[in-house]
């Protein structure tokens, strides 16, 4: 078949229509000071003129504007504020990363941009993560008023990066997990506040949630969130690409171990792990993708061998 555009081949496995081949992205972490042109500039370095992905992720190094492990009493949670989006620094960033990015790949590259949920925020934010369940079974109310603060502000600037021209969000879940919480308590702080935040985001035609975590995820309880695309570790945390199909009728992003071959080679194992997720969901409505992150140190060799591989793929 005619070999297609980043866009439509993307938008065509949303669909579950057949592709030249399989959309592929990896990503990890960079580090641009502060700076939205240069976060869009490494990113484009990265996506496009090195590795030549169909998606384009702009990874959360642009820090959310209140300091990591800075809340150790219990006063400290209200020290979390509305962040207002017409004067903030952090804001105006984003919209400069999202803007100068979309300069450099054109109309035709899809362009997400990673976005942490209210729950992640919280924990990022407490000194130690046990406090924000400490905080949920003796002042629940004051973990709603953060929570609702924080979905707020995500919402807000998951609206101004999406009228800046991201097509989407990488919308990232931590704690969703019974490895962190019981799933009630998650229903009761997490989900919630993701709503609220992804509210944000409904213009977005390319919207994934990623469910962060290496066992025991609640995805059932986030099969049905507003999103278009369902990304995981399949390989570490389950379920399989092929459970997972049987249920959801939602894209699936995965299919590689974000620390196995695919940083690590050898360049076979690359290759079977891609094949066996093509074998799993059919080829049909998927990204071809690392679970999460792979380690900022990778060797870009095998990288390079993943993005080779990709074209092996391409139908007849």
């Amino acid at each position: 078949m005619a070999t297609l555009t980043k866009r439509e081949r993307v938008q065509a496995a949303l669909r579950g229509e057949v592709v030249d081949r399989p959309p592929v992205c990896f990503w990890h972490h960079f580090r641009p000071h502060g700076s939205g042109h240069r976060l869009a500039e490494l990113t484009y370095d990265f996506f496009v003129r090195r590795f030549d992905l169909d998606i384009v992720k702009l990874m959360p190094d642009l820090r959310y504007p209140f300091p990591r492990r800075a809340v150790v009493e219990l006063d400290d949670w209200y020290l979390i504020d509305a962040i207002d989006m017409r004067r903030s620094r952090y804001a105006q960033e984003w919209v400069r990363a999202v803007r100068h990015l979309r300069e450099l790949v054109g109309p035709d590259v899809p362009i997400v941009v990673t976005v942490f949920s209210p729950l992640t925020q919280a924990m990022y934010a407490a000194a130690r993560p046990e406090f924000v369940l400490e905080l949920a079974a003796e002042h629940p109310a004051l973990l709603h008023q953060v929570l609702a603060l924080l979905a707020e502000n995500i919402r807000a600037h998951l609206e101004l990066v999406l009228a800046a021209g991201a097509d989407g969000v990488f919308f990232a879940l931590q704690g969703c997990t019974a490895a962190t919480m019981p799933v009630e308590r998650y229903r009761e702080f997490g989900r919630p506040y993701d709503l609220l935040a992804l509210a944000g985001a409904a213009d977005g035609w390319l919207n994934i949630l990623h469910v962060h975590g290496d066992r025991e995820l609640f995805f059932d309880d986030v099969l049905h969130y507003p999103v278009q695309v369902l990304s995981w570790s399949d390989r570490r945390a389950g379920p399989s690409l092929r459970e997972a199909r049987q249920r959801t009728e939602k894209c699936l992003m995965g299919g590689w171990d974000e620390f196995g071959a695919l940083t690590n080679g050898p360049l076979e194992a690359i290759r079977d792990e891609a094949l066996d997720a093509l074998q799993q969901t059919g080829g049909r409505k998927f990204i071809l993708a690392n679970g999460c992150s792979v380690p900022d140190e990778t060797d870009e060799r095998w990288l390079t061998a993943a993005r080779q591989i990709v074209e092996e793929l391409r139908t007849a």
